[in-house]
Order: C-alpha cells, then structure tokens, then sequence
C-alpha cells in the first residue's frame, strides 16, 4: 500500500462463518429462510399494528419501530453472508465494508434505546396505571423513538470515523462474516489506540443508559407485582411485559457476551456463532416471541383476516 494511504485499498476479504465447502450451500439455505422469515414476520408485525386501531397503543407503537430495526439490523449482515456462501472469494467492496459497519452500528443501538423505551413504558403501565395516558402522550413517545435514532446514528459515524481513519496495509482480510470494529482494528497498519477507544466509549455510554433504564425498570416492576396480592393479578402483570422480557434477555445477553467480556476468553468462532444469535437469529424470534406470547396481537391478527375476507366475499358478490 503506497504511502500507507488507506484510501488505496479497494477491497476487503471476509473469512466467513466456515471455510468447510460442503457447508456452504446447507448454511445458505439455512440462512435463506432464517431471513425470508425474518423480514416477513417482522412486516406482520407492523401490518397488524398499522391496521388495528386497538394497539396503536405507545407500547405497539415503539414494537413497530423494533421489527423495522431488526430488519434492517439482519439485512446489514445477512445478504452479504448469503451471497459469499456462494462464491470462492468472499470479497466486500472498501465503501461496502464502510456501509455495513455503519448499518449494523446503528441498529444495534436503536435495538437497545428502544428496548429500555419499552421497558419504561412498562414501568409506567404496570407501576402507575391510573397515570399511564399522561405518562406515556405521544409526544414522549415520538421523543424517545427519534432520540434513539439520533443517539444510534451518532455513535455510528464515531465507530466508522475512528475506523476508516486508520491505514490499511498487509493482510486485508476479516476474521469474521462482515466488517467488525475488532477484527478490522486488527488490520489497520496505524496506531489503533484512538480507534478503539472511542467506539467502545461511545458504545459503553448508550449501552449504559440503556441497560441501567431497563434494569431500574424492571426493579420497580418486580416490586409492584410482589405488592399485588391476587395470584391472578401477579400473573396478568407479569405476562404483560413477559414478551419484551424474554426479548431484553436474548439481546442483551448475546451482545454483552461478545463487547463486555475478555475478548481473550472465546475464540473467534466462538464470537461468530454469538453474532449470528443476536444479528441473524433474534430479529427472526422476536416477532415469534410478540405474537406467540401475546393475546392482543394474535387477537388483532385475526380480525385482520377476518376483515380481508369480509373484504374479499363483498367484492365476488358485487361482480
């Protein structure tokens, strides 16, 4: 590389999940359907709360934005994996590396800002029911999910700027299936000191805001259920925030597995298969997650059909 200029490298090359050829085309039909699943039910999802009016409620209304993250977050990744399953050499274009860092930057910080949004909103709802309209106006609402976006995107250019600002030089490619703020540090021919202290800072900072909003949430709540003395009632207030629950263990379980401990600790298929969980694997469970664990929106799916078909009968007859 001339100079050391870093703008001269055109290309970087991902490893991938696994360089076994006969693993290569079970994975990308395995992948293949984990994504087509994944952006369908997440586009369920927003449908039914678009088309019933009983869940334009702030809780629906941050899970809309949630299910277009986690497509968004699973589509910075997983075309690129699937189309390198297919090819000899699993090659990114430089200014590709820099949009799918960028992408997968943001969304995965929108995932937990929305998160901690709707553990607030269950706080509120559960904690101070009689006060949840003026707790939760849509205003607020509106507030959180552009302040997530705004905060997600913030910390995107820091990690892509303190990234791309290095120089490249020797070996170009990737320990992993897309371009990490890790194993690219590992490439650069610079001092990466900055580089890696800034991301990780800026990161740390949301990371922090958001899991002390959701713990000190579900503290509160925790503590209003055990004050409830009816079996029936515990059971029906803790049902109402068990989906986001079970989302908020999965997603802040993996990613704290893979930025907050020792990297030294796991090997780097180790971290491979936890970033597939909590990039791939959990935006498809999380619309499972909503409407399997939830009677509201299975209620509304139906009326949904239902509706379709009313609309469908109406219009043979009137031909």
């Amino acid at each position: 590389m001339a100079n050391g200029n870093h703008t001269a490298l055109s290309e970087f090359i991902l490893s991938g999940l696994t360089s076994d050829p006969q693993l290569q085309i079970p994975l990308f039909m395995l992948f293949v359907l984990i994504y087509a699943v994944t952006l369908l039910g997440n586009l369920l999802i927003i449908l039914i709360i678009r088309l019933s009016s009983q869940l334009h409620t702030p809780m629906y209304f941050f899970l809309t934005h949630l299910s277009f993250s986690d497509s968004c977050y699973s589509s910075s990744v997983t075309p690129k994996m699937l189309a390198n399953f297919l090819v000899d050499k699993k090659a990114i274009p430089y200014p590709g590396c820099v949009a799918q860092l960028c992408a997968a930057a943001t969304f995965g910080v929108v995932e937990y800002c929305l998160l901690a949004a709707m553990a607030y909103d269950r706080y509120v709802a559960i904690c101070k029911p009689l006060l949840y309209v003026v707790c939760m106006p849509q205003r607020l609402c509106a507030l959180l999910v552009t302040a997530s976006y705004l905060a997600s995107c913030l910390n995107a250019v820091v990690c892509v700027a303190s990234v791309f600002s290095l120089s490249f030089c020797g070996s170009h490619e990737i320990n992993h299936f897309y371009c990490d703020v890790p194993p690219l540090l590992k490439l650069s021919c610079s001092d990466p000191r900055l580089a890696q202290v800034l991301p990780a800072a800026s990161t740390a900072v949301i990371m922090l805001v958001t899991v002390l909003t959701t713990l000190i949430s579900y503290v509160y709540i925790l503590l209003a259920i055990f004050k409830i003395h009816s079996p029936g009632g515990r059971q029906k207030a803790f049902f109402t925030c068990a989906s986001h629950l079970m989302t908020v263990t999965l997603f802040y379980g993996t990613t704290m597995f893979i930025y907050l401990l020792p990297s030294s600790s796991f090997s780097m298929d180790q971290k491979k298969m936890v970033s597939v969980c909590y990039m791939i694997l959990i935006p498809m469970l999380n619309p499972m997650i909503y409407s399997l664990r939830n009677k509201e929106v299975k209620d509304a799916l139906w009326k949904v059909i239902a509706l379709k078909k009313t609309v469908l009968f109406t219009s043979r007859i009137a031909h």
